[in-house]
């Protein structure tokens, strides 16, 4: 576990207090249904289950080359002349 200092961890609390104080904030300047709607839409995104990513090879890249850099076939060895 890594070990924060005190100015530290009371800084993470004043920023934590204030995002807080922000979000309240913007809550009440915006209409009541519109608040509403977000916070349904809110509710709805943190109840959806969380889907772990395929197990991959170590250091198997998750998206495909790029068109035109695709590797190359391996090499086929040639025939002996036999």
């Amino acid at each position: 576990m890594t070990k924060h200092s005190r100015h530290e961890r009371e800084g993470r609390a004043a920023e934590s207090e204030r995002m807080a104080e922000v979000q309240r904030a913007w809550t009440a300047s915006i209409p009541p249904a519109v608040a509403a709607e977000f916070a349904r839409e809110v509710a709805a995104a943190q109840e959806r289950e969380y889907v772990k990513p395929p197990d991959m090879a170590p250091g198997t890249r998750p998206n495909p080359p790029r068109p035109g850099r695709e590797p190359k076939p391996p090499k086929e060895e040639p025939r002996s002349r036999r």
